[in-house]
């Protein structure tokens, strides 16, 4: 069992660090609310600190599960921040969904201190952190990574070493590129569907089964043909994402034509009023031109 701390408890992060609760890992945890750190305590019986510096303090493993990369910054640099407070030769593990940029600029930090980094955004959204089954996609140090996959698979169904730091947070890039496209053609089939008269729920639990088969369509299509769009990731969380995505590719040079299409299509949802609903709500565009 491991000494470890969790920075950020959102809609990802609460959970997440309550299974290594639940796995017997020692917790300690941070958040920028401490109504809701105080209510992860309650629920789950770990500690709290009033600062990620005396959250950290004496942990061999730290996670983070912030918003972005400011966010991000804000609670790893400072008097008050996790890399005054990290042991030598402990683990931060971010499993947050930023730019590589700063993935590997606090590898950098970490590593001039005698401390190590993994940049290790997950996959599986709400769902998947609720049920400890989410895909986690890593970068960094082989050898810091055997230390910390085995204290994330207390919600991690898959956690894998893509390469160096940055590595799984431009692997995570790819997973939305994915989704994006995947979506948009799903909201597309929909209307089409439902347009041409058809039994809409029969049409998609038969091709479901078929070459057009998807996570999505499984698990979206129904809720998607009936409007209701509350199913955790939000609209406006894809649209950070998709721009961190479009900033690499133009330093990379990689042609985005449709990612670029759907982030606009996201934007169209926002200014709809959707900017909380979840991303299978890319058909409201379709209903509502």
């Amino acid at each position: 069992m491991a000494r470890t701390a969790f920075i950020g408890l959102g809609v990802m992060g609460f959970p997440m660090a309550g299974h290594l609760k639940a796995k017997g890992h020692e917790v300690t945890v941070y958040n920028r609310t401490p109504q809701k750190a105080a209510a992860w305590a309650e629920r789950f019986g770990g500690r709290t600190a009033p600062t990620p510096r005396e959250a950290v303090q004496g942990a061999e493993l730290v996670f983070a599960c912030v918003g972005n990369d400011d966010d991000l910054r804000s609670v790893v640099y400072g008097e008050a921040g996790i890399l005054a407070g990290l042991a030598e030769d402990a683990i931060l593990v971010d499993h947050t969904t930023a730019s590589a940029d700063v993935a590997r600029e606090l590898a950098r930090a970490c590593g001039e201190r005698g401390r190590h980094f993994i940049d290790a955004p997950v996959s599986g959204g709400q769902a998947g952190a609720e049920n400890g089954v989410l895909t986690i996609m890593c970068g960094g140090e082989e050898a810091a990574f055997a230390r910390a996959e085995p204290v994330m698979r207390a919600y991690g169904r898959a956690v894998t070493l893509m390469g160096p730091a940055g590595s799984g947070q431009l692997t995570k890039m790819v997973n939305q590129i994915c989704i994006g496209g995947l979506v948009q053609a799903l909201a597309e089939a929909v209307n089409f569907a439902q347009k041409a008269g058809l039994d809409t729920d029969k049409v998609l639990a038969t091709i479901s089964k078929g070459a057009a088969q998807s996570w999505q369509m499984e698990n979206r299509w129904k809720t998607m043909a009936e409007g209701k769009f509350d199913f955790g990731f939000a609209v406006d969380w894809m649209r950070k994402d998709l721009a961190i995505v479009l900033d690499e590719a133009r330093r990379n040079g990689a042609a985005l034509p449709v990612t670029a299409l759907v982030d606009q299509f996201y934007r169209q949802v926002q200014q709809k009023g959707g900017g909380r609903f979840d991303t299978s709500s890319l058909i409201v565009n379709l209903r509502e031109p």
